[in-house]
């Protein structure tokens, strides 16, 4: 059975380019993943996706023109349905082997094999393996099924047979299937496989292109179809130009995975050229420009050393001619009313105030069962205003209040209507247009960071303070209204907007305790309950554990530290974290760790209250004693640690409980008849837990 690379190709008509990357890769492990499952491939099988703007393709390395034969072993029945009492086949026997294709002669080779409590019967035999031609059929129509098409398009079936109909991304038009040289006879989306292709639509040396092996497609499509063929390659080979280009101007093109995607979707050869607009125009502020330039011409825009938009761009052309005037001069026209429409824009925005506007936030809806953005914006004002109280800063109080009113303003401007993208940006400068307060036009900006993961937070406190009340008026509004996150669906960014929350809180050391904030963000609701504000906690301790754990730290650390009731401030989790990692390490923590979860145990148990008042004229044991001498040593000093934020040094004294807590439970029994005794000792159990459990509930690290 000779192993030769085999090729696929897919020719269509130009595929949406935002979907491209995806569609490639997509085709090409599903295809792969089939033929190995098959047999016809190596699991780990080098594979190398194709995809430009006219084609999927895959090369898969090693493929077999037969797989080998395997054994089958069937379970047909239990012996004693399949077998009467003289060893004789039944009916029921006889039919089930008809149905693999053996009759009776195949009985005496039957095996007989215990199957749970009964003895079973079993047809072995060698299934032939699956021939190229059917395994590669197979595997195309499950790859294309797999596909993750955005929009599927319904055209006539290409064979014109009859008045059928295909459905796929994009007309399909040729099908290449080549086992090294030889054409592998199989036909999907109405299309007969062979090897011909085309290539670029204006520089092809050859058209159409015969692939003549597998392993030459690459160099061919290159050579003479002007293509590359490669997403991977073709990236790179922008990535290149664009740097080349923009080196010797002294500048650098701007930054931006999806534009280089989206550009790398839309071209077969690249061509980067330098196209220049009217200096005028960067009295718009770069933000727009930028915007318009990537969003609607795909172009990269080129940043000075200090980060300034200059008057030159980049445009990554699919076409290569000798002069190359015509290309940049035609872009060039193009862009020029893109940017005069922002020009417009920001000129007609700026005759009239934010304040102005916000009167005309009653007039837009925000949620039917939310009302409008003004009802939102008096929300969010009131929350503002009351995280700054809670901050004991009266001056930030009333510049959040200020900020809160006009930062949906800028939503009814022509730019932000044009690029909803730049809301926030826009609102922060026509807000300095404005002569508003520096601290209120960042924090018109800030007050919708952190937009996504990674992304800065906000800069001042007014700032901290807006986005705070920002999201916690979308989170307990949609809360209380049902608009809960479900499965993978989040339509509202609800889990992003708790991940900002827990951010801000954490990184920016705030003095506020999480349930204290749900709780001001609940006071402009008029129904919003206690079951509502419990639910939400959840939602954020549930989103805080999963991002503790992207951070590294381990799942039995996270739940020590956040099984406290109440909660700890999230500012003061990390160094929680590291305080337990740093117990975790005493050798005398898995033993503290599993007298812990047994006190917990016990006291969870006991009826009635638990106290923590200790009577030592009460104890009757030595290991009684010796326990409260050491946890009242213990406590004077993990206390004070404690108090002076020094949470490790606090879990390292514990350390000194090892003995008497040993031989406390090796001596002791707590459950006595006298009632007197045993709550006494129920109180020193409940007082040790206390003290061991300030800074993380440590039983969460016993096994």
């Amino acid at each position: 059975m000779s192993a030769q690379n085999l090729l696929v190709e897919l020719f269509v008509e130009e595929l949406p380019p935002k979907a491209l990357k995806k569609l490639g890769e997509s085709f090409a492990a599903a295809l792969a993943e089939s033929l190995a499952a098959q047999g016809l491939a190596e699991p780990n099988a080098a594979v190398t996706s194709f995809a430009s703007p006219r084609r999927l393709g895959v090369q898969v390395a090693g493929v077999l023109a037969c797989a080998a034969d395997k054994p089958v072993s069937t379970k047909l029945m239990p012996v004693s349905v399949g077998l009467d009492a003289g060893g004789n086949a039944t009916p029921a026997l006889l039919k089930r082997l008809a149905v693999l294709g053996a009759d009776a002669s195949a009985v005496g080779q039957l095996r007989r094999a215990p199957d749970g409590k009964n003895e079973a019967l079993f047809h072995d035999s060698i299934a032939p393996g699956t021939t190229l031609t059917e395994g590669l059929q197979r595997a195309l129509e499950v790859a294309l099924e797999k596909l993750p098409i955005p929009k599927v398009m319904t055209y006539p079936d290409p064979s014109g047979e009859g008045w059928e109909t295909v459905h796929f991304v994009r007309p399909a038009h040729g099908l290449i299937a080549l086992h090294g040289a030889d054409i592998v006879p199989v036909s999907v989306l109405g299309l007969e496989a062979g090897r011909m292709t085309q290539g670029h639509r204006f520089e092809a040396r050859v058209d159409p292109v015969a692939i003549t092996h597998a392993d030459c497609y690459a160099l061919q499509m290159a050579d003479e179809g002007a293509v590359i063929a490669s997403f991977a390659e073709r990236r790179a080979e922008i990535v290149r130009q664009l740097q080349a280009a923009a080196a010797p101007l002294g500048l650098k093109p701007v930054e931006d995975d999806a534009l280089l995607d989206e550009v790398t979707a839309l071209v077969e050869r690249p061509n980067v050229l330098v196209g220049k607009f009217e200096g005028a125009f960067l009295e718009v502020p770069q933000e727009c420009l930028i915007l318009t330039m990537k969003a609607n011409q795909k172009y990269f825009p080129l940043l000075d050393a200090q980060g300034k938009l200059t008057n030159q761009f980049l445009i990554v052309s699919n076409i290569s001619p000798a002069d190359a005037s015509a290309v940049i001069g035609g872009n060039e026209r193009v862009v020029r009313p893109r940017l005069a429409d922002a020009k417009f824009f920001f000129d007609q925005d700026r005759k009239k105030t934010l304040e102005s506007r916000v009167s005309g936030l009653a007039k837009v809806v925000y949620h039917n069962k939310l009302g409008t953005q003004g009802e939102r914006v008096e929300r969010v004002r009131a929350i503002a205003y009351a995280i700054a109280h809670e901050l004991r800063n009266l001056q930030v109080a009333g510049l959040a209040d200020r900020a809160a009113l006009l930062a949906k303003a800028d939503l009814l401007t022509d730019m932000v209507g044009e690029f909803p993208e730049l809301q926030g940006i826009m609102g922060r400068y026509y807000a300095e247009h404005d002569g508003e307060d520096v601290l209120v036009s960042e924090a018109i900006e800030d007050h919708y960071k952190p937009r996504f993961a990674g992304d800065e937070l906000p800069r001042s406190e007014v700032g901290l303070c807006v986005a705070l009340a920002d999201k916690l008026e979308t989170l307990v509004g949609l809360f209380s209204i049902g608009e809960k996150p479900t499965g993978d669906k989040d339509p509202f960014a609800l889990r992003r907007h708790a991940l900002g929350i827990i951010r801000m809180l954490m990184e920016k050391h705030l003095p506020l305790d999480l349930d204290r904030l749900l709780t001001l963000g609940a006071k402009p609701f008029a129904n919003v309950g206690p079951e509502i504000l419990q639910a939400l906690l959840l939602f954020m301790t549930e989103r805080l554990a999963g991002l503790l754990r992207e951070q590294g730290y381990r799942t039995n650390e996270v739940d020590a530290v956040l099984a406290l009731n109440p909660p700890p401030r999230l500012a003061d989790i990390p160094k929680r974290l590291g305080a337990v990692r740093a117990f975790a390490a005493l050798p005398e923590s898995e033993s503290l760790a599993a007298a812990n979860k047994r006190v917990g145990n016990i006291l969870k148990k006991a009826e009635g209250e638990v106290g923590t008042l200790v009577d030592n004229e009460k104890f009757v044991e030595a290991a009684e004693t010796r326990l409260f001498i050491a946890l009242h040593d213990v406590q004077f000093k993990a206390d004070a640690a404690f108090e002076a934020g020094d949470y490790t040094a606090s879990l390292q004294e514990l350390a000194a409980l090892k003995a008497p807590v040993d031989a406390f439970f090796d001596q002791v029994m707590v459950n006595v008849d006298d009632p007197a005794l045993k709550a006494n000792r129920l109180a020193l159990l409940n007082q040790l837990r206390q003290t061991m459990n300030r800074v993380a509930d440590l039983s969460r690290l016993a096994a």
